[in-house]
């Protein structure tokens, strides 16, 4: 096979080659992949690792060091894993079998007993997880909180006394909880302060929903002011605003691509983006993550072969793509996207739900990252959820939008966005964009990306393994085993600390984890604060416990 950009080498040495361009072939063995200029120093490694060190094609795709790290898991806390769920499995059967018989009580939800002779409404077995399993840890998520989600959030207190099958108040409120839970990227989420403010202000004179959809009598001058600032913030022609991050993916691709499209998706996409491509109807191949080699390999087969049976060109080839992987805080190597794309006439789209505003040094997201032009992008989607402190996403584009607006079911069908949203967004923009004639917007990026090395360089530190980009503000750091992932949520919920844990299926079965979301509002006294809570002597036993998800897996 020919050389991708990702192996070839550029000075004529001979270097391994990428595999996946992830993960390692042996267990426990950490594998960094660094992009970086043909003549930058090499670094001295931790002799249990192996460094991968692959030129960039002609020297010239990336302008910065470009360091990612995954450990694969240990053999041994793997077959410890496949065990615990393998048990849990064991149990939930019995727990089945006492429940037919109506030896346990029964919470799930059943067909009633008059349609027992209709035709399943949904498979029962479908639940066995939700009930057996979910329930044992479901008091770690939907924890209601009654404060606005900045650096620190109010929670309000539960109780169960059916095994989390059902809750209740207990009336008291957990106050000042650290969080590292929300996509409060900048600390825009608040309310308090010029967003806050000016959205209050509009509210006042518009209200707070139009009741109507854009092409009817809900387009307001505030979407149209908001639709040229996004595309002024972006750099390109024009953008589209619509009222749901989730719809602005699962309905505009649908739009773009039809029967007789290919679209080529990342192994790793978000819901959203999978959701739209199934709904496109188009013919889907995915590539493995982040491996320039598979998608360079699809590409060229997908050209030679054409469609099947009939092996007629494709109409268009689709690549889908994300900026930053929320479960995995890994960022796209998108030079080398961009440079495949160019090579065999593909279109390029783009999710930056998670980097724009956080990712950049002006905020400007992935392509602001990698100091791209945005005309190389041919869709540029992204979501005002996050980093804006606002709801809805957005397209942007070249020669697109007029089309969308007249295609798209989410610009067609879908309520207008709402008036203060609408503000919030606008506000926070300019503010990044200093139009506020402040610095206020481009400190909160400085902050972030301070407190993301910071952050993570302490977790390093401490012995944990934790995975992504090391500018990556997603911080996902390994549990691996099930009954971690609910201990581990409780015990920091004692402490102050709001955490997000994560298991199978929203992560393969041998990797859950704890995602941990950096902040602008986070100062560095909080993350000393919580630094120091898992390793200073006033927790002592808790940084004892706690060394079971880090020094002693590398042990393993």
């Amino acid at each position: 096979m020919t050389e991708s950009p990702a192996t070839k080498p550029a000075d004529g040495e001979a270097r391994p080659r990428v595999k996946n361009g992830l993960k390692p072939e042996r267990n426990g063995l950490v594998k960094s992949l660094r992009r970086c200029h043909e003549r930058q120093p090499k670094r001295h490694c931790h002799p249990e690792e192996e460094e991968v060190h692959a030129a960039a094609l002609n020297g010239g795709l990336y302008n910065r060091p470009f360091l990612e790290s995954f450990e694969e898991t240990p053999m041994l806390v793997a077959v410890l894993t496949y065990m615990g769920y393998g048990i849990l499995t064991v149990f939930g059967y019995l727990r089945d079998f006492l429940r037919h018989w109506k030896i346990e009580r029964c919470h799930i939800a059943r067909e009633k007993e008059e349609q027992k002779d209709f035709v399943p409404l949904y498979q029962d077995f479908e639940n066995f997880y939700t009930r057996n399993l979910y329930m044992r840890i479901r008091d770690n998520w939907n924890r209601p909180i009654c404060s606005v989600p900045g650096a620190k959030v109010d929670v309000i207190e539960r109780a169960s006394s059916d095994y989390n099958w059902t809750f209740n108040y207990t009336g008291r409120v957990v106050q000042e909880v650290i969080n590292l839970g929300s996509y409060n990227y900048l600390g825009f989420a608040e309310n308090t302060g010029p967003c806050a403010t000016s959205a209050a202000e509009v509210t006042a004179k518009y209200g707070v929903g139009v009741a109507s959809t854009r092409q009817e009598i809900g387009n307001l001058d505030g979407h149209e002011e908001m639709e040229k600032l996004v595309a002024k913030f972006l750099g390109v022609e024009s953008a589209m605003a619509f009222g749901m991050g989730f719809a602005t993916n699962s309905m505009n691709i649908p739009a773009l691509a039809g029967k007789g499209c290919l679209i080529l998706s990342d192994e790793l996409n978000h819901a959203s983006l999978v959701l739209g491509v199934r709904l496109s109807g188009s013919t889907i191949r995915v590539f493995k993550h982040n491996n320039m080699q598979n998608l360079e390999k699809l590409l060229r087969e997908a050209i030679v072969h054409g469609q099947p049976r009939t092996h007629r060109p494709w109409k268009k080839i689709l690549i889908v793509v994300e900026g930053i992987y929320s479960m995995e805080g890994s960022v796209v190597r998108l030079p080398e996207v961009i440079a495949l794309k160019k090579r065999y006439r593909a279109y390029l789209y783009l999710d930056e739900a998670h980097s724009i505003g956080a990712l950049g040094p002006r905020g400007r997201g992935v392509i602001d990252y990698f100091g791209l032009d945005p005309c190389d992008v041919d869709v540029m989607m992204g979501t005002f959820t996050k980093s804006f402190g606002a709801a809805g996403g957005y397209i942007a584009g070249k020669r697109l939008i007029e089309y969308l607006r007249s295609h798209s079911h989410s610009a067609v069908y879908a309520t207008s966005m709402s008036p203060p949203v609408v503000e919030q967004i606008i506000t926070s923009m300019k503010c990044i964009m200093g139009e506020d004639g402040t610095t206020i917007g481009l400190k909160r990026v400085q902050q972030l990306a301070g407190n993301v090395v910071y952050f993570r360089k302490r977790l390093q530190e401490m012995g944990f393994i934790i995975y992504g980009n090391e500018d990556s503000p997603v911080v996902p750091m390994m549990l691996y085993m099930p009954a971690k992932i609910g201990a581990f949520g409780r015990e920091m919920l004692k402490r102050n600390i709001g955490v997000v844990v994560v298991g199978f299926p929203a992560t393969p079965i041998i990797e859950s984890r704890a995602r941990f979301c950096i902040s602008a509002a986070h100062t560095r006294d909080v993350l000393d604060r919580l630094t120091f809570k898992w390793m200073g002597k006033p927790d002592l036993p808790l940084f004892k416990w706690l060394q079971l998800f880090g020094k002693e897996l590398r042990i393993l």
